[in-house]
């Protein structure tokens, strides 16, 4: 069985080192210039840590191995955490930076000559902090998916680890929300207009919230079960058929379990015609075959019938 993921786990600590300087730096700048852009992305940026938290506890216990209670492991557990980390980043980033923001707008205050040129050069720095982390994650998402024939982003939609799914998705959204933030407190020093400042917070709110509900909705579909893509099935047929004592392959299922773990069913017919306490034998033989793989986590074969298929 695979660890999840000792890059992954890298990724994620590339990823909260970045975050909890980028939000200490980015709070002390929205303090001093009272900016609600800054602001946002002081709550961005704090929401980002705290999930990288909930990522690494996620990689933790996600890979324990299996035991009684849990033979097909702990896999699972990673999407739990994960799915717990992109509520977080809904609420405690998504919520408050759109909550301040509507206020802002409302109070309509006017610039104040407050000086902004902290806020640019902490957002100057973030973005560079945040661009070594982003490079990170799609390192590893450029290899894996090099490795599948698949573009980057898709894979970033379609990979099993929730966490390098996090942080890819996350780190491109404080990129964007950079950009926002810096076009926001920009147009409320030229301008001298509030509202420019206000609304920029809001959009910092609204790609939170589309970043949350994207992350918790592709944890939902794997915790609820996802099954294998037509490439793994492909591979996985290709394997039961390569091995000597495999006629044919009537039936296949694939389902993950965890973070690059999955669980394969598979009816089979076997070559000869033995009796069945040999052909049980010869059956665990060929689950175990199978399980050297190291995407299936457990496999279970049986002598399929005249009308099995799929």
């Amino acid at each position: 069985m695979v660890k999840a993921g000792s890059e992954s786990t890298l990724t994620v600590l590339v990823a909260f080192a970045a975050n909890l300087t980028i939000a200490a730096a980015k709070t002390a700048a929205a303090v001093l210039s009272g900016s609600a852009s800054m602001l946002a992305e002081a709550a961005h940026s704090w929401a980002d840590t705290g999930n990288e938290v909930f990522l690494m506890i996620a990689n933790r216990r996600s890979a324990r191995p299996a035991d009684a209670r849990h033979p097909l492991g702990h896999g699972r557990e990673a999407y739990v955490w994960s799915l717990l980390a992109a509520v977080g980043l809904f609420v405690a980033g998504a919520s408050v930076s759109v909550w301040h923001g509507v206020n802002e707008l409302i109070g309509g205050e006017q610039a104040d000559g407050r000086d902004y040129a902290l806020a640019y050069a902490v957002l100057a720095i973030s973005f560079v902090l945040e661009g070594l982390s982003f490079s990170r994650s799609i390192r590893q998402l450029r290899a894996e998916a090099h490795r599948f024939d698949r573009d980057l982003l898709t894979h970033a939609l379609v990979t099993s680890d929730p966490t390098l799914r996090a942080v890819f998705a996350e780190d491109a959204a404080a990129l964007i929300g950079v950009g926002i933030a810096a076009a926001g407190i920009g147009m409320h020093e030229l301008t001298g207009v509030a509202a420019w400042d206000a609304v920029g917070s809001i959009l910092v709110g609204v790609l939170l919230g589309v970043v949350a509900v994207l992350l918790i909705d592709r944890n939902r579909r794997f915790l609820t079960g996802e099954p294998g893509s037509e490439q793994l099935h492909d591979a996985a047929r290709s394997r039961l058929k390569g091995l000597p004592e495999v006629a044919a392959v009537r039936y296949l299922r694939l389902e993950f379990v965890g973070p690059k773990q999955l669980f394969l069913v598979a009816g089979v017919d076997l070559t000869g015609d033995e009796a069945e306490s040999s052909v049980a034998r010869r059956l665990r033989r060929l689950e175990r075959e199978m399980e050297t793989d190291p995407l299936v986590v457990v496999a279970v074969l049986t002598v399929s019938g005249p009308d099995d298929t799929g």
